[in-house]
């Protein structure tokens, strides 16, 4: 089986509420009741997967990481939507795109507090207990990345939660130290692989090695994210994972889990399910509306897209003289086939017939997580799984971290690894010699080719100090970015109003 079961526990967020009311409801397993064997445990963890379904978090956190950096745009007519995406715009700190994305993690935090406060009592295999407890871990470490990277001093909640929580801010540092901690535990407990079938899809300890990796880049400290890397490259990781020969293999549907599969977000289509849009229904939805969203004008609501400086950057020829196959992987534009309008097809229809030469035709969208490889329209519910961390990244990030420990002649094979996938020339023979600074500045152009559209942009400009009014050039929307607040996204207020420990982020 490809995908993971998802079980609903009893899950409860709130940072504190005036009233508390309890009123039992017998069709649901209490706590008292639920936490009491193997299976239990299991379905315990399934519920934390099940918060990758959630829409906030499938389908508008990755817009924030993509579209709010220089890559992204959004034209949506939801003028409240486009202005927050794309243009440092957000007047209403309840907006629900983005106060969805902070409290769906904190969903998926209390879940996986539950499964750690409750499965170390059961008695059942100690290895599975493990396993149970590892996911749990990790998935804790994973929600409290996203909200670091996007409102910086969250509180910390480690354990389930009570109605009368009012948590106060924690530092950026310590989150961060939480989630390394957490993440630790996921590596020593996480098997590298899972022996059963129905397995296939759970986190490892390849996506831990590679989560914490990422934590510790974002602190800039190389020195300590340098082991994970060497343990997914040179160790036991490096038997495990490689690079899909094809690189469009990794964002079909019929290619998911692939070898260059560290960490990936498992999507279906429930049959149960029958609403024709996203909003809950009994039966769960297994699926992203991802797509839906970012889809071509016509297909989807193109409420995210690619901006058109992007697709130039692809102007380095393979070693046979052929345009980078990464263009048609990533985008669908005018050119997508590189014999122009007429040749590229969109969802069945020329692009020329369905856009001429009118305000769309220039348009360029995200082509990754689209389903236009296997029919012609988009829908609420896509299968097709979101490749979170390919091995692709890691080996980028590998090479970053030597460089930045001096080591950047061996920088060079981690870099040539992803290049000659596509055919380019090696870079140890295309730019030989390169000091720190000049390899460094080249790994940013390999990055952006490699990894354009995928949710990490916005993370490495971060990281490597390049978020700022300076990026206008590329991308207009920068002209309205304030140092010192839109490096962060603001708290709820509605958090704020329950919560009196809680302080808002800088300026905002």
């Amino acid at each position: 089986m490809k995908r993971i079961l998802i079980y609903l526990v009893i899950i409860g967020l709130g940072f504190g509420c005036e009233e508390n009311l309890d009123i039992k409801n017998p069709n649901e397993p209490s706590v008292q009741y639920f936490w009491q064997n193997q299976e239990d445990a299991i379905k315990g963890v399934n519920a934390v997967y099940s918060t990758l379904h959630k829409g906030s978090i499938s389908r508008w956190m990755p817009m924030l990481f993509s579209t709010r950096s220089d890559i992204g745009e959004s034209r949506s007519p939801w003028t409240d939507l486009s202005n927050a995406l794309d243009k440092f715009i957000q007047p209403d700190y309840n907006f629900g795109p983005v106060a969805g994305v902070w409290h769906d993690n904190y969903v998926g935090i209390n879940r996986a507090n539950q499964v750690l406060d409750n499965v170390p009592d059961i008695d059942m295999d100690a290895a599975k207990k493990d396993e149970v407890l590892g996911q749990a871990y990790f998935f804790r470490g994973l929600f409290y990345y996203h909200l670091v990277t996007l409102f910086g001093n969250v509180p910390l909640m480690l354990s389930t939660t009570s109605p009368d929580d009012y948590p106060s801010n924690s530092t950026v540092d310590e989150v961060y130290n939480q989630i390394i901690d957490d993440l630790e535990m996921a590596v020593d407990m996480l098997p590298a692989e899972y022996a059963a079938p129905e397995d296939l899809g759970r986190v490892t300890k390849g996506a831990a090695h590679a989560l914490m990796a990422k934590a510790y880049f974002q602190l800039s400290d190389y020195e300590n994210a340098l082991p994970s890397l060497e343990w997914l490259v040179d160790g036991e990781g490096g038997n495990i994972y490689d690079l899909a020969p094809n690189y469009r293999d990794n964002f079909l549907i019929t290619q998911e889990n692939n070898v260059e599969s560290v960490f990936e977000w498992q999507f279906a289509e429930n049959p149960n399910e029958f609403t024709d849009d996203d909003i809950a229904s009994p039966n769960h939805n297994y699926g992203s509306s991802m797509a839906q969203f970012t889809a071509p004008v016509g297909i989807g609501w193109s409420d995210a897209e690619a901006r058109r400086w992007v697709i130039y950057e692809f102007d380095e020829l393979t070693v046979s003289g052929n345009r980078d196959p990464r263009v048609e992987a990533s985008f669908l534009f005018d050119s997508t086939n590189i014999n122009g309008p007429d040749a590229t097809m969109i969802y069945g229809q020329s692009f020329s017939s369905r856009y001429g030469t009118g305000p769309d035709s220039k348009r360029v969208w995200v082509r990754k997580f689209l389903n236009d490889h296997w029919k012609n329209e988009e829908g609420y519910r896509s299968p097709n799984n979101y490749r979170y961390i390919r091995y692709a990244d890691v080996l980028l990030m590998y090479a970053e971290c030597l460089n930045d420990l001096n080591r950047t002649g061996e920088a060079y094979a981690h870099v040539d690894r992803v290049r000659q996938r596509v055919n380019l020339v090696p870079l140890s023979t295309a730019m030989p010699g390169l000091g720190k600074e000049a390899f460094l500045e080249q790994l940013k152009q390999e990055r952006l080719l490699e990894l354009a559209g995928e949710g990490h942009r916005w993370n490495d400009l971060m990281r490597w100090g390049d978020i700022g009014p300076g990026l206008a050039g590329n991308d207009p929307a920068f002209n309205n970015f304030e140092v010192g607040k839109h490096e962060l996204l603001p708290i709820p207020q509605v958090d704020r109003d329950v919560n009196p420990n809680l302080d808002q982020n800088p300026n905002w």
